[in-house]
C-alpha cells in the first residue's frame, strides 16, 4: 500500500475522500478494485442503522474497524478491531451507529437473501 494512502487511513484523511453507492445505505471508496483473480481493498461506510443481507465469502475477507462499531452474528467490533472471515463462512453484517472499515475481499462475496428472490 502506498505510504499516502497508509498516512491517509491512520490520520483520518479517508473522510475527505469520495465514497459511491455500494448497498442501501453502505457506500464505498476503491482503494484497489478487483483485477482478475487479484483481492479487491476498499473503504466502506455504513450509516447508522444500516446493513449487509447474509452472505458466504468464497475467498479470505480482512476488515478493521477505523471508526464506529460494526456487528455481526458473533459480536460487536469497535474502532481498532481486526476481523478475519474464513472462505466458506456465512453471515450478515450492521451497524448501528455507522462505521468505517476497510476491507480486502479475495474473492466477491455471494449474498444469499438475492438468491432466494
Amino acid at each position: 500500500m502506498p505510504e499516502t494512502t497508509r498516512e491517509l487511513l491512520t490520520t483520518g484523511g479517508w473522510k475527505e475522500l469520495t465514497f459511491s453507492p455500494f448497498r442501501d445505505e453502505v457506500t464505498i471508496h476503491w482503494i484497489k478494485p478487483f483485477e482478475g483473480d487479484q483481492p479487491g481493498v476498499a473503504l466502506l461506510k455504513y450509516e447508522a442503522g444500516a446493513s449487509v443481507p447474509r452472505h458466504r465469502h468464497e475467498g479470505l475477507e480482512t476488515i478493521l474497524v477505523l471508526e464506529g462499531v460494526q456487528s455481526d452474528e458473533a459480536g460487536d467490533y469497535a474502532k481498532g478491531c481486526y476481523i478475519v472471515n474464513a472462505a466458506g463462512t456465512e453471515h450478515s453484517v450492521w451497524s448501528d451507529t455507522g462505521c468505517v472499515v476497510l476491507i480486502q475481499w479475495d474473492r466477491p462475496v455471494r449474498i444469499l437473501e438475492e438468491e432466494k428472490a
